[in-house]
C-alpha cells in the first residue's frame, strides 16, 4: 500500500486579489497538478468577503471565509457586521476571518481593531464557525481577547504564525491550530523553524497567504496555491517526516477544523508513517495511560485508527501487500498488540520469510497477561522491541499508566525489559515526556537494566 498521491489543503489564500484576475483558471490547474486539492480563499473586508463567497460557488475545490481584517476595522459597523453575518449563511463558507489585531502597521485605530475583533468572535460563536486570526505585533492582546471572549467554543487558527514557543503553547492550550507560510523557507528564519519543530504536527496547517509571502525559490514573485507544497516540504524536513505524512496530517487537520476535504478510512488496520508500515491489530489495552491520545480521538499522523473489528491474518496480509516496500513493519496501533500474540506469531513468521524487519511497540505486560514468559516465542521472529517504561518508580507508573495490574505492573515491565535482550536483538525502553516525569531518572532505570532508552514527546504520537 505504498503511498504516492499527495492531497494538500492551502488553508489561507486570497484568490480575490487583482493579481489573479487574468489567469485564475491556470493558477488552479497548477495547484491541482501540485496536489493541492482544497483551497480556502479568505475575506479581508466586505468586498473581498463577498468575492470569496462567489469564488467558492464557482469552483468545486474552493471554500471561503468571511471577515473584516484589522486594517479595515472601520468597516465593522452594525451594518458591516450584519453583512458578514449574512455571508456566513452561504454554502461553502467555513470560517470567520481574517480577523484580529495588527499593531505593526496600525492602519486602523487600535480601539476600533479591538472592538471589531471582539464583535466578530461573538458573531462566529453565534454561527458556530471557527476563527482565522491575524496577529502581528499584538500577541498578548490577541490571546487576552480570545480568552475573554471564550473563543475556545469554536476554535480556529492563528494564520501565518509569527510568535515564539511560549505564544505557540498558549494558542495550543486554547485549542487553536497554527498555520505556517512560505516564510519558514527563508534562510534567516531559523527561530520560526524552531517553533514548527516544537508544535505537534496534529495541530499544524499549511498555507500560502498568496499572492504574498512566496517561498524560496519564488521569493519576491507572486505567490500561488501550488507553492504550498514547498512549505509542506520544509515542514517534512523539520519534522523528519515524508511529504506524504505532512500532506495527510495537515489535510486531516483542515478537515477537522473547517470540514473541507474528506477522511481516508482505508488505513485503519495498516498505515504508513515515513517508510515504516504500522499494523493496528487491536484497540484493546492492558493500561489506560493518562497521556494516551486515543481518549481524545483515534487519529495518528492523519490516520483514523478506531477499529470496527479486529482484523485476521488474511485481511492484514492483503492490506500489507508487498512488505518489502517498507524499511520495517511495526505492530503498534491504538492498543496493546501482544494481546493478540497468536496473530503476531503467524504474521511475524510470514514477514521474516520475506526478510522484513519486524518491531513490536508494547507496554511490556504480556507475561502477566499470559501467566508465562512469552519472549522465547518471539525469538527469531521479532527484530526489535520498544517497551513503554514511562516512569522511574512503581507509584508514578500506576498514576500515569493506570494498569489493570496495579500491584505488579511496574515490576513486570522491568522484568520484561531485563529478559528481552536474551531473545530479541534490539530492546529499547521508552518514556513519554509527560509533565512531571523525570526523564533522567527513567533513563537511569534503562541503564541499570541494560537496554537503550528513547524519550517520546508528549502530544507527538507516531
Amino acid at each position: 500500500m505504498n503511498e504516492t498521491l499527495l492531497s494538500l489543503v492551502d488553508s489561507h489564500a486570497h484568490l480575490d486579489s487583482s493579481q489573479f484576475s487574468a489567469d485564475l483558471d491556470q493558477v488552479l490547474v497548477r495547484a491541482d497538478e501540485a496536489g493541492v486539492k482544497q483551497i480556502l480563499t479568505i475575506g479581508c473586508d466586505l468586498q473581498s468577503s463577498a468575492k470569496s463567497v462567489e469564488l467558492a460557488s464557482r469552483y468545486a475545490g474552493i471554500h471561503a471565509a468571511v471577515g473584516i481584517h484589522p486594517h479595515e476595522a472601520t468597516e465593522a459597523t452594525p451594518e458591516g457586521l450584519a453583512l458578514i453575518e449574512g455571508l456566513l449563511k452561504a454554502p461553502k463558507v467555513v470560517a470567520v476571518g481574517e480577523i484580529g489585531l495588527d499593531f505593526y502597521r496600525d492602519r486602523s485605530p487600535r480601539d476600533l481593531q479591538r472592538d471589531a475583533f471582539r464583535q466578530q468572535i461573538r458573531l462566529a460563536i453565534r454561527a458556530n464557525k471557527p476563527l482565522i486570526v491575524h496577529d502581528r505585533d499584538a500577541h498578548d492582546e490577541v490571546l487576552q481577547i480570545l480568552r475573554e471572549e471564550d473563543a475556545r467554543q469554536v476554535g480556529g487558527v492563528l494564520h501565518c504564525f509569527s510568535g515564539d514557543p511560549d505564544m505557540a503553547r498558549a494558542c495550543l492550550e486554547l485549542g487553536f491550530y497554527l498555520s505556517f507560510t512560505g516564510n519558514i523557507t527563508y534562510p534567516r528564519n531559523e527561530a520560526l523553524r524552531e517553533v514548527v519543530a516544537g508544535v505537534p504536527i496534529d495541530r499544524l496547517l499549511v498555507e500560502t497567504d498568496c499572492p504574498y509571502l512566496s517561498p524560496q525559490p519564488h521569493r519576491g514573485k507572486r505567490n500561488e496555491p501550488a507553492y504550498v507544497k514547498l512549505t509542506a516540504e520544509k515542514i517534512a524536513e523539520i519534522k523528519g517526516l515524508t511529504m506524504t505524512d505532512v500532506a495527510r496530517v495537515t489535510s486531516r487537520n483542515a478537515y477537522d477544523l473547517f470540514g473541507v476535504g474528506s477522511i481516508d478510512q482505508q488505513t485503519k488496520i495498516v498505515y504508513q508513517i515515513r517508510n515504516s508500515l504500522y499494523l493496528n491489530i487491536t484497540n484493546r489495552c492492558t493500561n489506560r495511560c493518562v497521556f494516551c491520545a486515543k481518549f481524545d480521538d483515534f487519529v495518528v499522523k492523519g490516520h483514523e485508527l478506531k477499529l470496527d473489528h479486529e482484523p485476521d491474518s488474511a485481511e492484514l496480509k492483503k492490506a500489507i501487500g508487498d512488505p518489502q516496500n517498507y524499511s520495517e513493519v511495526v505492530f503498534c496501533g491504538y492498543g496493546e498488540p501482544l494481546l493478540r500474540l497468536d496473530l503476531i506469531l503467524e504474521l511475524a513468521t510470514w514477514l521474516k520469510q520475506q526478510q522484513v524487519r519486524v518491531r513490536i511497540n508494547t507496554d511490556g505486560l504480556a507475561n502477566l497477561v499470559y501467566g508465562r514468559n512469552i519472549l522465547p516465542e518471539l525469538a527469531g521472529k521479532i527484530d526489535a522491541l520498544s517497551v513503554s517504561l514511562n516512569a522511574p518508580d512503581a507509584d508514578q507508573y500506576q498514576q500515569l499508566c493506570q494498569s489493570r495490574f496495579p500491584e505488579q505492573g511496574y515490576q513486570a515491565v522491568r522484568d520484561f525489559l531485563e529478559l528481552a535482550p536474551k531473545y530479541i536483538p534490539e530492546v529499547t525502553a521508552t518514556a513519554v515526556s509527560y509533565p512531571g516525569v523525570d526523564m533522567d531518572a527513567c533513563r537511569m532505570v534503562a541503564q541499570e537494566i541494560g537496554v537503550k532508552f528513547r524519550q517520546r514527546e508528549y502530544n507527538e504520537v507516531g
